[in-house]
């Protein structure tokens, strides 16, 4: 499989490429952040005082705080990479060409995803709330009738049914068709001419502007809906935030010069992230529900500069460290879109059950962990990738080349018949 920069988001397949705009240290970036993603759902299971859907018996206090470095730029990162990816794929189809790919490749995978491979996640939730009895096949029964369920049965039992952590696929269908409806807007020559000013900020100006929109977000948005529920209906700051970022990437795209400048500020970067999350923290703690305008403009001034200073500097090292056509990216790509449709309900399952065998603080995480990626190998290994008509229901459109070594012994036996063969 040939690997470039369309392969970064969940719903594109590779194809056949120019090697020009082939870009691997953004195909790495993306397999690093949904593993970090992975770690850190097998992390809610055990860190102290945040809800999930469910929790250990052992929770760290300790591990909020590493919890809370990734939490501010995880999904931001996601979004991000997607954006790149657009940008790189856009100029190839009309807005319209676009928006149906896309619409067919994001939905079909949500949609078997929340009929086969999420409710499990709101079974278990639901039996260690107490809310049903055991009973796997009753429980589908009235999942499958769709209709609301007691109050805090689950995430999303209000409505009946849930997508859980595939709440990523459904925004990133709409921010997708709303940037393929700008892209008329954008291709024009005002457009063209906004998007090259953007793309020459440099030095202290590309760390400074780009926080101002999520500033705004923040201050304006942010008390108009309150936190990030993942109910996309009633999501105004979660979509606002997330299609800002999501349009940073597109921005970004290939502009060469741009990115080299994004390079160069890998080192000021690394010293000035940490910064930034250290007076953040410190002022949320200095920061209460009576502080006066300015602590509160201090507060989120600090909150979405540490987001984007640690984008950039993901970005940044990235570029410079990962852009090179490493041998185990062809394959971890292809598998990072079902590793992530799978990865929570194992954790789930396997969190819930091993819990309860009194197995310690320290066996019990591991063998999470460890159920966790040895049940998505396991699955993507020798399920979806042998059985053809159930990866697209995994986001794998892209036809897998032969991975047993008889396999490709005999692909090199025909190409050297063939070339035999070839007059001379």
């Amino acid at each position: 499989m040939a690997t470039d920069s369309r392969s970064m988001t969940l719903n594109t397949p590779v194809t056949a490429v120019e090697r020009s705009v082939r870009r691997h240290d953004i195909d790495a970036l993306r397999v690093i952040a949904f593993g970090l993603l992975i770690l850190y759902h097998v992390g809610m299971f055990y860190v102290a005082d945040w809800g999930w859907h469910v929790k250990s018996s052992h929770l760290s206090e300790t591990l909020q705080w590493p919890m809370l470095v990734v939490n501010q730029w995880r999904m931001a990162l996601i979004f991000l990479i997607s954006g790149l990816a657009l940008s790189f794929v856009a100029d190839r189809y009309r807005p319209s060409q676009l928006a149906g790919r896309r619409s067919w490749r994001l939905l079909w995978p949500l949609l078997f995803g929340m009929a086969i491979v999420v409710p499990p996640q709101a079974y278990y939730q639901a039996l260690s709330n107490g809310v049903i009895e055991p009973g796997y096949a009753d429980f589908l029964v009235r999942y499958f009738t769709f209709q609301p369920w007691p109050e805090g049965a689950f995430d999303g039992s209000h409505i009946g049914i849930t997508w859980n952590h595939l709440w990523y696929l459904p925004y990133l269908l709409a921010y997708t068709l709303l940037l393929a409806a700008l892209l008329p807007a954008l291709r024009s020559r005002a457009g063209q001419a906004v998007l090259t000013r953007l793309r020459s900020l440099r030095g202290v100006w590309l760390v400074v502007l780009p926080t101002l929109p999520l500033l705004f977000h923040g201050l304006v948005i942010y008390p108009l809906f309150g936190d990030i529920s993942h109910d996309f209906f009633t999501d105004g700051y979660a979509h606002a935030l997330y299609f800002t970022i999501f349009l940073y990437g597109f921005i970004i795209g290939r502009d060469e010069r741009l990115w080299t400048s994004i390079g160069n500020l890998r080192w000021p970067l690394l010293c000035l992230a940490p910064l930034t999350f250290i007076g953040y923290r410190l002022l949320v703690d200095a920061t209460s529900d009576d502080a006066s305008p300015v602590q509160w403009l201090s507060l989120f001034c600090a909150l979405y500069l540490n987001r984007w200073v640690w984008l950039l500097l993901l970005l940044g090292w990235s570029y410079r460290l990962l852009n090179r056509p490493w041998r185990w990216l062809p394959a971890a790509n292809r598998a990072v879109y079902p590793w992530y449709i799978l990865h929570q309900t194992i954790t789930v399952v396997a969190g819930y059950h091993l819990a309860r065998m009194g197995l310690g603080p320290v066996w019990e995480p591991l063998l999470v962990l460890l159920a966790t990626v040895l049940g998505c190998w396991l699955i993507y290994r020798w399920l979806i990738l042998p059985v053809h008509w159930l990866r697209p229901c995994f986001g794998v459109w892209e036809k897998v080349p032969a991975n047993t070594r008889a396999q490709r012994a005999a692909a090199a036996d025909h190409t050297s018949n063939r070339t035999q063969h070839q007059p001379g």
